[in-house]
């Protein structure tokens, strides 16, 4: 295969991958917003409210992802519990830090509403969740040919 081809099937398989994350990504994103909305409705702080969403859709997004969309290939290893680690590590970042920045912008300093403050900040965190998961909490290693005790 050559170089052009086979970046060609990468770059397609990789824009599946966007996609399939996408659809789970919107049915985590409806759930975590309605946790959300259902607990400042009943008179939850909204950063309150915020962090404990973020807990549900995370474990949410963990199971659907590691089936549905970053599956693991024939000879590749993957430690569940690491993985799930690190997609609690990277969702933090974008769905603590940066969610409650926004939140916290949008709504005390913008004056956006609470209720669709979350929404426009998927914006950025979307793409970012999709990037971390993908090379960093659900890259697989493979055994080598020549020792395949060894991990890359």
């Amino acid at each position: 295969m050559t170089f052009q081809a086979d970046n060609e099937k990468k770059i397609k398989s990789t824009a599946i991958q966007f996609v399939k994350f996408g659809i789970v990504g919107l049915s985590n994103t409806l759930i975590s917003y309605l946790v959300y909305a259902l607990l400042v409705y009943l008179g939850l702080h909204y950063l309150v409210a915020s962090i404990i969403a973020f807990f549900i859709s995370v474990l949410n997004s963990f199971f659907w992802n590691s089936r549905y969309v970053f599956k693991k290939e024939d000879g590749a290893k993957r430690n569940v519990f690491h993985a799930l680690i690190k997609t609690f590590i990277s969702y933090a970042f974008t769905g603590l830090l940066l969610q409650n920045i926004f939140l916290f912008v949008f709504i005390d300093v913008l004056y956006i509403s609470k209720y669709i403050a979350p929404l426009i900040s998927l914006v950025v965190t979307v793409p970012l969740n999709f990037i971390m998961n993908k090379f960093w909490a659900f890259r697989q290693s493979k055994k080598t040919k020549e020792n395949p005790n060894e991990e890359n």
